[in-house]
């Protein structure tokens, strides 16, 4: 028979490993405003500025990058697939994203179609409160409705593309290669999402085995929630001051 210091343990440890999920999240949402919009490091936006022609390679790292340190997208992602448990849901959903973000970011910029960083990022933010709310169950509660998650994660994904391209229309980019560089950059976009959604979906894995998931499920995504609305609080103050 085990004695209660040894049936303590394994709850010790999962506790703490909450702690460990709560606290990232609440570093995350605590991030600068500016990263958390994953704006263009001066450094990535002098060098694409510099060069002209085909750049695949430059393009690619670039994407990758902005996707994962875009804390926005990861958070939205992070509460797309929070109660998802197979592969096939997993997949389909992340699909309606990649497919939303691709469209709208490709085709921003090559018609150089954009819309104001400060309301785009902020429409971003109201993304992850909005499914934050979801996983609560808000809606069902609030107005016994349970919007379509599909139709939301593509239509968000849209905005997020514009996110995306608004921040490569200030990179100045040159017209010379430029679908192919968009094009490599969008790879590199996906890249940077799929290395994201693995190490989410590693964590997730290892945190649903244990009894603190369910138990502590409504509190991670009421932060995720606070995160959004920070998000949304700052762009707005930078759009009206």
């Amino acid at each position: 028979m085990l004695s209660k210091s040894m049936t303590r343990a394994p709850n010790v440890m999962t506790s703490r490993a909450t702690l460990l999920f709560l606290v990232v999240l609440v570093m995350l949402s605590s991030v600068s405003g500016e990263a958390f919009a994953h704006a263009v490091a001066d450094g990535d936006k002098g060098y694409i500025q510099e060069i002209t022609g085909v750049n695949l390679i430059a393009f690619l790292y670039l994407g990758a990058k902005h996707m994962v340190t875009g804390y926005d997208h990861i958070l939205f992602l992070l509460g797309v697939i929070f109660f998802l448990y197979k592969m096939k849901d997993i997949g389909v959903y992340v699909s309606l994203f990649a497919i939303g973000h691709s469209v709208t970011m490709l085709a921003g910029v090559y018609f150089n179609f954009g819309i104001n960083s400060y309301i785009i990022d902020a429409i971003i933010g109201l993304s992850i409160v909005y499914k934050a709310l979801d996983n609560m169950g808000a809606y069902q509660r609030w107005f016994r409705f349970q919007p379509n998650t599909k139709a939301a994660t593509l239509i968000f994904g849209f905005f997020h593309g514009f996110g995306l391209s608004s921040k490569i229309l200030d990179y100045e980019i040159s017209s010379d290669g430029l679908l192919p560089n968009l094009l490599a950059f969008n790879v590199g976009v996906e890249v940077g999402q799929l290395l994201a959604l693995g190490a989410i979906l590693i964590v997730m894995g290892f945190w649903r085995r244990t009894p603190s998931f369910l138990k502590h499920a409504y509190s991670t995504n009421a932060v995720m929630m606070g995160a959004g609305f920070m998000l949304i609080g700052y762009q707005l103050t930078g759009y009206f001051v």
